[in-house]
């Protein structure tokens, strides 16, 4: 089965729960913030909604108070520097609702593979 990039959060999350690493997924992305020092602390019980909420709100006060730490975040997960390259930046919040994603998009294809090989 080859990897195939979800075209949405909820698509993504909902993919993570159908396979049963909806909880990997979380603590997957605990472990990279952390990492970052920029704790978040998903508790296994947060459900998808939340989630998505959550990580949106803590990517765009990121963006906009704390950039030098939202840069080494990025990094550290490894989300593509083109990909963030492509996003248009004129709105914060829309902006931070993208970012978001690649992030999970990536934090989601390490669980993936890591499952399967």
């Amino acid at each position: 089965m080859n990897f195939i990039a979800p075209i949405s959060i909820d698509n993504l999350l909902s993919q993570a729960e159908k396979e049963n690493l909806y909880l990997k997924l979380i603590e997957q992305i605990n472990k990279d913030f952390n990492l970052a020092n920029e704790a978040i602390d998903f508790h296994i019980s947060t459900k998808p909604a939340e989630l998505k909420i959550q990580l949106h709100e803590k990517i765009y006060r990121l963006i906009q108070y704390k950039f030098a730490e939202y840069l080494n975040l990025l990094y550290i997960i490894d989300v593509p520097e083109d990909q963030i390259k492509k996003l248009d930046g004129s709105d914060i919040s829309e902006l931070s609702g993208q970012v978001a994603f690649l992030i999970l998009k990536r934090e989601w294809m390490k669980v993936w593979f890591r499952n399967r090989y």
